[in-house]
């Protein structure tokens, strides 16, 4: 892909066409009018895609800049939770964060006020609703949903010209940014092929455009952008970053799991494989049978589920309301319903029911299988629901575990 169309969305005289919420469908409130089908089809690691919405405050449940400024002034900042950056001149890190690990936000607002470009790296971990968000997003794309946020100061530019090594959302908050996309050096480029200035040429601009307040713009992995505030407002923007699994993490995951039931795999390379004149004939032809043997006795069904089982147990369980509810335990009466964006999948380990989830798994009798389907299927229920020995404890267990949501 030498470049990418540039697909724009929404701008018409009689304003942007109407969209999900975010807690309805989280990929719509990103691409419509576009839908889910076309952009996979189309755009998806392919083109790059903007929205021009027309609606200032699109984002503003999620982050606003009086809720980063309120962040600033009262978290307990360490290091990581705060980056800065500046087009203008390189910015040590010493010189705002102590030998302890501690931001100084006094330096921090210097730094900003001189023109740096203010980051948060992970800030769905910080604010509720982002990270409600990002888990809405991982139902869509099976794959770690991250943002990053990122403060500009009028006519003021973070970075240099470059790539991103995921696809990304950015979905303009405040401000205004002005966007230039370039060509694709490098097509899907691995987690490990970062940019390297001076490495990667960007090619001529293909597409310039100008995000403001409610915009936004998919860019996926490899494509050469760079954007600079133009807006007599700081430029407030939400950076939301996919890492996703390819399919070389599959392949490489099946032949490891061959490799535990051939010891032709487990060999060691012949000694002296190094050498300059090592011959590589042998070599090639035992190469050449594994090759054949990966072929013959691959499988993807057993690596496929070991990597969605990772995937779903790497979730941040979500155990909103279970302290703030004030009781120990399941009331009678008391109606419940399977929590959103809870990622699950249940396994049978030797007649148990084994619950795969969000920060690890929980085991269940074989005879609780039916109560497990009614307080899974997200149809409200009470206990007297549950055909089960124990309806409360069973509720219980899924409750602190983050699987369920407490109703009036």
């Amino acid at each position: 892909m030498s470049g990418a169309a540039l697909k724009t969305q929404g701008a018409k005289a009689g304003g942007a066409a109407p969209s999900p919420s975010w807690e309805e469908d989280a990929l719509g409130f990103l691409i419509a009018p576009e839908t889910r089908e076309a952009f996979f089809e189309r755009y998806y690691e392919r083109e790059a895609l903007i929205n021009v919405r027309n609606e200032p405050d699109r984002y503003a449940d999620l982050l606003t800049l009086q809720i980063l400024d309120d962040f600033i002034n009262s978290a307990d900042l360490r290091e990581g939770m705060i980056d800065l950056t500046s087009q203008k001149s390189r910015i040590s890190r010493e010189s705002y964060i102590d030998e302890g690990g501690r931001i100084s936000r006094v330096a921090v607002a210097e730094e900003y006020l001189d023109g740096a470009t203010i980051i948060l790296p992970q800030f769905h971990d910080s604010i509720f609703k982002l990270g409600e968000f990002c888990r809405a997003l991982e139902e869509v794309f099976s794959c770690h949903v991250q943002t990053n946020i990122y403060l500009t100061p009028s006519g003021n530019q973070g970075f240099p010209t470059h790539y991103d090594n995921h696809d990304v959302f950015v979905m303009q908050v405040s401000g205004a940014k002005a966007w230039k996309l370039y060509g694709v050096p490098v097509e899907t480029p691995f987690r490990g092929e970062r940019f390297e200035l001076g490495q990667h040429e960007p090619g001529p601009v293909t597409h310039e455009f100008t995000l403001n307040p409610g915009d936004c713009v998919y860019v996926p992995r490899g494509m050469m952008h760079d954007a600079v505030n133009v807006g007599e407002e700081p430029s407030l923007h939400i950076t939301v970053g996919m890492i996703t699994k390819t399919w070389a993490d599959l392949m490489l995951e099946s032949v490891s799991e061959l490799a535990l039931t051939s010891p032709e795999f487990r060999r060691s390379l012949p000694a002296g494989f190094a050498g300059r004149d090592f011959d590589r004939e042998a070599a090639r032809a035992h190469f050449d049978r594994l090759r054949q043997e990966i072929a013959d006795h691959a499988g993807m069904d057993s690596a496929f589920d070991l990597l969605a089982d990772n995937f779903v147990r790497g979730r941040r369980p979500n155990v909103a309301g279970v302290i703030s509810a004030g009781v120990s335990g399941p009331q009678e009466g008391d109606r419940y319903r399977r929590r959103r964006f809870v990622p699950w999948n249940v396994a049978d380990d030797e007649g148990k029911l084994v619950l795969i989830g969000p920060g690890g798994d929980l085991n269940f009798e074989a005879e609780e299988g039916d109560a497990l389907d009614v307080a899974l299927s997200g149809a409200p229920f009470t206990a007297a629901d549950l055909d089960c020995k124990d309806p409360a404890e069973l509720i219980k267990t899924l409750w602190s575990g983050g699987y369920l949501e407490r109703i009036t």
